[in-house]
């Protein structure tokens, strides 16, 4: 029941501090697959986030105002459809598993909605991300409006309820740290499997297939997002889905891939040679990305920005373009000069880090509220740090380095004193790197 009541009393207090009012939030939607079959279902997280409901069909009502209360709507309980589909709580159960003052039948809740919108001052929604559902909010507005004249009022604010509960979600607490520890332990020990099985001949597919088997084997739901598995070349390409492309003798393997662990991400990248030894050019590129990623994570710390951990890796990567002579210093000048024209954007194309929580791309502003000043780190927050670089053949650029893609991504926890890598059970050092494959 706990920490989910606990949140949902800090939402209300917060919209009441607004001026109160009725936040309405549901759960996403099942969606078809083909015919009468529907895709896995994966709850909403700002709705999980406040609830731990994991059914599909349901809805979060929050009161707050002199009387504030917090309303669940979900399925009835269903005898015949538990035999084919499982267990439901239905609204007798939700209310004693998940802490709601009330709970109504998901088919009542257009009748309700109206009564619970009437004279509120504002309504809490996160209008644009669910167009059905948006469209039924507006229903029961319009309704309002409609009987004006018969003393109804509609509420006069519409406030997005995300962006309250962003800031919420983006700072952890130790029971969802001790979840994202686990979910980086069990994406640690699938990219090992996958790093001990990889040689050449096999696909990019079937070390999928292993990174797979290790997050169901330890109880993980699903991958946390598609995983990458991009060999040679392919790992010039960001997001590369994995495909037959076999292994080669000589070449990388780039392997991008997490897991989702009771509704919390991982986010780990490792990049490694398939036959177990760098050659000269592959140990060059990487010890600049090594390099950069070690950088990247000392900046992570109480008080520092958020964009920090990119300004120490690009500091670092554009050194490294400059001395291997993917740069040419005769034209694009000083590594200040690099920095500040952005040439260091043909080898790596984007940001170093991303929040990480609920979502892999986890929500919450990069810019303090208010403000264009980038987001300051506070114990609690989680996020990625991931340089890399990405060398395709162009004019100028030492063949040498050609096709050589390599990523190293960790999940980092901020904390009072600095910095928890999650994913340390990864090895990254070439000497580690080396005596594993060995």
């Amino acid at each position: 029941m706990q920490p989910y009541q606990a949140r949902r009393a800090r939402l209300i207090a917060q919209m009441c501090k607004h001026g109160g009012g009725v936040a309405i939030i549901p759960t996403a939607s099942e969606v078809m697959r083909n015919n009468d079959v529907e895709y896995p279902f994966r709850h909403d997280s700002y709705f999980h986030y406040l609830s731990g409901v994991t059914e599909p069909e349901a809805v979060i009502v929050l009161v707050a105002g002199a009387q504030s209360r917090a309303i669940l709507f979900c399925r009835d309980k269903d005898a015949a459809h538990e035999i084919w589909h499982g267990f439901r709580h239905g609204p007798d159960g939700a209310c004693a598993h998940f802490g709601f003052e009330q709970a109504f039948s998901i088919a009542a809740l257009d009748q309700h909605l109206p009564g619970l919108l009437a004279d509120s001052p504002a309504l809490y929604a996160g209008m644009g991300r669910n167009a059905p559902f948006d469209e039924r909010l507006n229903g029961a507005l319009r309704g309002l409006r409609g009987a004006a004249r018969s003393g109804m009022r509609a509420p006069a604010l519409i406030h997005d309820v995300h962006m309250l509960i962003d800031d919420m979600r983006l700072l952890k607490d130790g029971g969802e740290l001790d979840i994202m520890r686990r979910s980086a332990a069990v994406a640690a020990d699938a990219h090992l499997r996958a790093m001990r099985m990889a040689r050449a001949g096999l696909a990019e597919y079937q070390v999928e297939a292993e990174l797979l088997y290790e997050f169901h084997r330890q109880g993980a739901a699903a991958p946390a997002y598609p995983s990458i598995v991009a060999a040679g070349a392919n790992a010039c390409v960001l997001h590369h889905n994995p495909g037959r492309t076999q292994l080669r003798d000589g070449e990388l393997l780039l392997i991008d891939a997490g897991c989702e662990l009771d509704s919390y991400a991982s986010d780990i990248t490792r990049t490694f040679p398939v036959n177990g030894r760098f050659s000269p050019a592959q140990r060059r590129i990487y010890e600049i990305v090594l390099a950069a990623q070690l950088a990247a994570l000392a900046a992570v710390k109480p008080g520092a920005h958020v964009m920090a951990p990119h300004e120490a890796a690009v500091r670092i990567l554009s050194q490294g373009m400059l001395d291997t002579g993917l740069l040419d210093a005769g034209r694009v000048g000083s590594l200040d000069d690099v920095i500040a024209s952005g040439a260091w954007r043909q080898f790596f194309m984007c940001k170093t880090s991303h929040w990480l929580g609920m979502d892999v791309h986890d929500v919450g502003s990069y810019r303090e509220p208010g403000t264009d000043a980038w987001r300051i780190l506070h114990p609690g927050m989680t996020l990625t740090v991931e340089p890399g670089l990405y060398i395709r053949p162009a004019p100028g650029v030492p063949e040498q380095f050609w096709h050589i893609g390599i990523r190293i991504e960790d999940d980092v926890a901020v904390t009072a004193s600095g910095r928890e890598v999650l994913s340390a059970g990864v090895p990254k050092a070439i000497d580690d790197i080396e005596a594993l494959m060995g």
